[in-house]
């Protein structure tokens, strides 16, 4: 997962909103969000390349998702899969700092974000910290949370001013937001450790790019009455939609 925008507690409908990017290889294998036959609470897609995920919703109102945490230098080719945090956090155990602060330096740098409307946090594995989310609109790229990169800038400002003008948010609206391929100009990219020309690709909020780019959005919705709305849009190394998934978990079955 590439880059997270939050809207928590911000529309009197909806207290939890959150639209996502996942940038991937485009080589890497990828199964279509769905719910998980061996976790019948669990919807996400899966990478089925290391089994786990970049996001997911349970049956009971939570969510997880991550993003790597770009520095190059910190990375490590024998560490554990990623992916596998989310699936933890949405488990029935579910996950807790302590075990975060014990276990994080088994995988790679990453950002964790997880929990729902009442309690949203997110774990920054490099400096082992872990913040509740505050009402408002937050954005989660491959830095710290609410860094000023100007995609994160760019999205939030777009979302913030859909959401403001719209009593019921518009998926098809979010969607475009999401595939906004503006790339900042020179003098305001991030370094990162990874060269100019991939801090250009990467500085937009969707990357297109036959290599390596944004494999998916998926936009999540939770009303007041703890009804879920998830979408899920994929595509090539073209920026060509390969599909669009949407599912709806209903509150009488939420614990």
């Amino acid at each position: 997962m590439c880059i997270l925008f939050v809207a928590l507690q911000t529309h009197p409908q909806y207290p939890l909103i959150i639209c996502a990017n996942r940038d991937e290889f485009h080589h890497r294998p990828t199964e279509a969000a769905h719910f998980w036959p061996e976790q019948a609470s669990l919807l996400a897609g899966k990478d089925l390349e290391a089994g786990g995920t970049w996001l997911g919703v349970s049956q009971q109102g939570k969510m997880a998702g991550l993003t790597n945490i770009r520095a190059p230098e910190l990375n490590q080719n024998d560490m554990k899969s990623r992916g596998e945090l989310v699936l933890k956090a949405l488990t029935a155990d579910g996950i807790n700092h302590q075990w975060l602060q014990d276990y994080s330096r088994f995988y790679n740098p990453f950002n964790l974000l997880f929990g729902d409307e009442n309690l949203l946090q997110c774990f920054d594995s490099r400096s082992k910290t872990l913040i509740q989310l505050s009402p408002g609109y937050h954005s989660i790229s491959n830095g710290a949370l609410d860094d000023i990169w100007p995609k994160m800038a760019r999205g939030t400002q777009a979302i913030e001013q859909h959401l403001s003008t719209n009593l019921k948010p518009d998926v098809d609206a979010l969607l475009s937001i999401m595939t906004d391929n503006t790339q900042a100009p020179d003098t305001e990219l991030p370094t990162t450790g990874v060269s100019l020309e991939w801090e250009r690709h990467l500085s937009s909020i969707y990357i297109k790019h036959q290599e390596y780019g944004t494999r998916s959005t998926s936009i999540i919705l939770k009303d007041q009455q703890g009804k879920l709305h998830f979408t899920e849009v994929r595509y090539d190394g073209k920026g060509r939609n390969l599909g669009r998934e949407e599912f709806f978990i209903e509150p009488n079955i939420l614990a």
